[in-house]
């Protein structure tokens, strides 16, 4: 009898249990969880199981995910010899702590590649960071040796993958109550990218293997996650706790559309995407964005503005690529502005951004911490509507084209 598949999960967290673990083990595998969080393990181990529930404004699913088991990343002697012998691997523990685990997959690795019989092995890397296989690739090297270092190369695939299933942070009652409990959208897509794949690419469900992969990076970047800034920044400054309310504001609600629009149309002309299939998909997030039960707050999708407007993300990589391929970012800029005005008192971020706002005019802020040049085109342009917000305007509203 054939031993099932079995695949590794770092991180057994939002992104972990309430989706990696569904699709694979929906596939036929067998899951063992990594992570550092003792009474979640615990309840894991104890059950052989744990609850996932997906759910709409129309719907409530639930779903016990059974097969899985967990380790403690503490025990690195058993962690590497899950890795030494599984089918499949995955990341979910957030980019800062790649750095940790690196150690402890590496001497996996060292493992499975003095096993003649080994398969390539395929680590699916589900973490918000640019270029996360090459910056994965290079803390795993520091720990192999030089036929490691060979074998990563020839014999592991590192493949990225671009997350939107939305998993709200489950509360400290919920999590008392039962810590492996997770709480979902029933979104079951998982694009990854199909060049970085060593040997036979794993038959998952839900997962789309794509070519041209950067174009649905940026596509999560630059829809998804500034779909959801923007109604932060100005559900905040309208004075709504959850999102869907802020989103059903046909104040906020146009801005947001119309910044959707900006986003797709410069997409469209960067990548070469089907139009269609696009403007479907923001109708699909939009929808999914009102989802009322899963209770996302404005806080939670606002918080930390200064990374979420560095030159490269979600709000000011879009307003960028739409000057660079000809439009004109009105509604993002609206929304930029937004953010620089999002300030509440439990986000240390927010308040240290304030008092720099306090401190310095506004375009040197944004020069600071988005690279834009004072006096340039979006940076006026954001100015104008930071200062615009300052004095109760609010942008106009219209329905795009489209």
């Amino acid at each position: 009898m054939a031993r099932p598949h079995l695949a590794v999960i770092f991180g057994a967290g939002n992104v972990g249990r309430g989706f990696l673990g569904q699709l694979f083990t929906e596939s036929g595998y067998r899951v063992i969880f990594v992570d550092v969080v003792e009474p979640l393990l615990r309840a894991i181990n104890e059950r052989g199981s744990y609850t996932l529930e997906l759910v709409t404004d129309e719907m409530v699913q639930k779903h016990e995910i059974g097969g899985v088991s967990a380790l403690s990343s503490r025990d690195t002697d058993s962690v590497a010899e899950a890795i030494a012998r599984c089918d499949l691997a995955a990341t979910a523990v957030g980019a800062g702590v790649l750095l940790r685990i690196a150690p402890v997959v590496a001497a996996g690795l060292e493992r499975r590649r003095k096993d003649a019989k080994a398969e390539p092995l395929n680590i699916i890397i589900c973490e918000n960071l640019k270029d996360a296989p090459g910056v994965f690739a290079g803390l795993l090297r520091e720990h192999l040796s030089a036929d490691g270092r060979r074998y990563l190369e020839e014999s592991v695939g590192l493949v990225d993958a671009v997350i939107s299933r939305m998993v709200p942070i489950m509360s400290e009652e919920v999590a008392s109550r039962d810590p492996s409990f997770i709480l979902a959208e029933p979104y079951k897509v998982l694009p990854v990218n199909r060049s970085r794949f060593r040997g036979e690419i794993p038959r998952i469900v839900g997962m789309e293997p794509r070519d041209n992969f950067v174009a649905f990076v940026d596509r999560k970047l630059y829809t998804h996650n500034a779909g959801h800034a923007m109604i932060a920044y100005l559900g905040y400054l309208r004075g709504y706790t959850y999102g869907y309310e802020a989103l059903d504001d046909s104040r906020v609600g146009s801005v947001v559309r119309r910044a959707l629009h900006e986003s797709s149309e410069a997409l469209i002309r960067r990548h070469g995407m089907d139009a269609d299939e696009q403007y479907e998909h923001v109708a699909d997030l939009l929808r999914r964005f009102r989802n009322r039960r899963l209770g996302d707050t404005v806080f939670r999708l606002g918080r930390d503005p200064v990374r979420k407007l560095a030159s490269n993300d979600r709000l000011v990589g879009a307003a960028l690529l739409v000057l660079e391929t000809g439009g004109e970012p009105d509604a993002l800029s609206w929304g930029i502005a937004a953010a620089l005005r999002f300030d509440p008192a439990e986000d240390p971020v927010s308040q240290d951004l304030q008092g720099r706002l306090s401190r310095a005019p506004v375009e040197a802020v944004l020069s600071e911490i988005s690279g834009l040049e004072p006096g340039g085109r979006l940076s006026r342009m954001i100015v104008e509507r930071y200062q615009a917000l300052g004095s109760g305007q609010w942008p106009p509203t219209s329905v795009p084209e489209r």
